[in-house]
């Protein structure tokens, strides 16, 4: 008798261990997975960085504002910070926030396509003049008007792409959740508040103030 409960409660332990063992977060796992979170957060900051001095010398070349920049980085999740304020003199970020990116072509929550078309409802990549202040129906009822430079972008402003902002949109961080598709059309879409920094802003600044949206 006492063999057969000393065989039952070694399976039981032994059936407990298998269990633990299958089911227990991989620790090893969350780690590489910090590790490649913190690989891409220094990868973003050096292209941060590097877009930075760019557009401080074609600003400085083509009259543009000399203080700040708007600098889209499309390549970060877009449950992360994306969309920075940059502060040339101070050399780093004044303000940031969430930003979504259109929803066309089959463009998805991980992976935007970018456009330059007319009725695509994409995205597109390169550099804008940001222009005049105008109404909007969306967030703090401001947009700012978006002149392509390039042309990958050219035909923004016809596009009716523009800066605004939408309520929905969160103050913070949500990674890992994705922001929802469907809340740009093809415009650089943040969030009230950081809306109002920007708005404040660009109604202080004498010469126009480049936006960049790049990978």
């Amino acid at each position: 008798m006492k063999h057969i409960i000393l065989i039952l409660s070694a399976i039981i332990l032994l059936v407990g261990l298998v269990s633990f063992l299958r089911y227990r977060p991989d620790k090893a796992e969350s780690q590489m997975n910090l590790g490649c979170d913190a690989i891409e957060e220094q990868e973003a900051s050096s292209r941060l960085k590097a877009k930075a001095d760019s557009a401080f010398r074609y600003c400085k070349t083509k009259g543009f504002n000399t203080q700040y920049c708007i600098l889209v980085d499309f390549s970060i999740h877009s449950g992360k910070q994306r969309f920075f304020v940059w502060d040339f003199k101070n050399n780093a970020i004044k303000y940031s926030s969430l930003c979504c990116h259109g929803y066309g072509q089959k463009s998805s929550q991980t992976e935007p396509v970018f456009s330059n078309v007319e009725g695509s409802y994409c995205s597109s990549l390169g550099k804008y003049k940001i222009g005049v202040r105008a109404y909007s129906k969306w967030g703090i009822n401001v947009h700012y008007k978006l002149h392509g430079l390039e042309n990958t972008n050219n035909n923004a402003f016809k596009r009716f792409v523009v800066l605004h902002s939408y309520t929905p949109v969160a103050d913070k961080d949500i990674y890992p959740k994705h922001l929802p598709l469907g809340w740009s059309q093809g415009c650089p879409v943040i969030n009230d508040n950081a809306m109002k920094q920007v708005d404040e802003l660009l109604k202080s600044v004498a010469k126009p103030m480049l936006l960049w949206i790049y990978l």
